[in-house]
């Protein structure tokens, strides 16, 4: 991954209590240029981003004095922070605290142990579409899958794969932001529009049909709160 062209352009705020992760995050994401500050709980995040001003905000779940899920809608509240990109880091994979941290409005969920690499490789997708949110790939290819969006093609290690259009409008949507998670609302609006009425069920039904085809591991289901495309495998 290349560091932004302008290293100060994209500033990141770390908050989390153990001084380890704290370091070895630091580092990293200074080593590829971006501007890093950090805060070891809730309450000093929120004393700290004011000041900074983070474009995204690196946040611990488990905290004390104020935990995650609390400092993400407190940071939301604010309108100077409503469109900063926030991503969750958290040892705990019970279900509902994935549910919790999207309801509270984070963009991304990553476990840890935090792999530096894939959390970089989450970010540099973020400052792409950022600097160029209109931006729209013709093809985009992930993980040995193809998807041809001038054809309507999709390829999973050079073997085509047909899928009817709104399986493959599904597929190239989730796709072209991964690691973003949507709705089921929000995909039936992007894919189906307001002016057609199909249940939120329909989602499930065709995301379902996507996996048949192109394999279940590039779907990832948020339970309680809908899909994103995975990289990670």
């Amino acid at each position: 991954m290349q560091a932004p062209a302008n290293p100060n352009a994209y500033k990141i705020l770390v908050v989390d209590d153990d001084p380890d992760i704290v370091e070895l995050l630091e580092y990293n994401l200074r080593k590829e240029g971006y501007t890093v500050a950090s805060a070891p709980d809730g309450r000093k995040a929120l004393e700290v981003a004011p000041q900074f001003g983070p474009d995204i905000v690196l946040l611990d779940v488990m905290m004390p004095h104020l935990d995650g899920i609390a400092t993400c809608r407190q940071l939301r509240d604010q309108p100077r922070f409503k469109d900063t990109y926030i991503i969750f880091l958290t040892a705990r994979a019970e279900e509902f605290s994935e549910v919790a941290a999207f309801e509270a409005g984070a963009d991304d969920f990553i476990a840890k142990p935090i792999k530096p690499r894939a959390l970089l490789s989450r970010l540099a997708a973020f400052v792409r579409r950022d600097r160029d949110p209109l931006s729209v790939q013709d093809t985009i290819e992930i993980n040995g899958l193809k998807i041809d969006r001038t054809a309507f093609s999709v390829y999973q290690a050079g073997r085509k794969i047909t899928l009817p259009k709104k399986e493959f409008e599904l597929l190239a949507f989730l796709a072209a932001t991964p690691h973003k998670v949507f709705g089921r609302e929000e995909l039936l609006q992007n894919i189906w529009g307001n002016d057609v009425f199909v249940l939120a069920r329909t989602v499930d039904v065709h995301v379902r049909k996507v996996r048949e085809k192109v394999g279940d591991h590039h779907i990832q289901t948020i339970k309680g709160v809908g899909y994103k495309f995975n990289t990670d495998n």
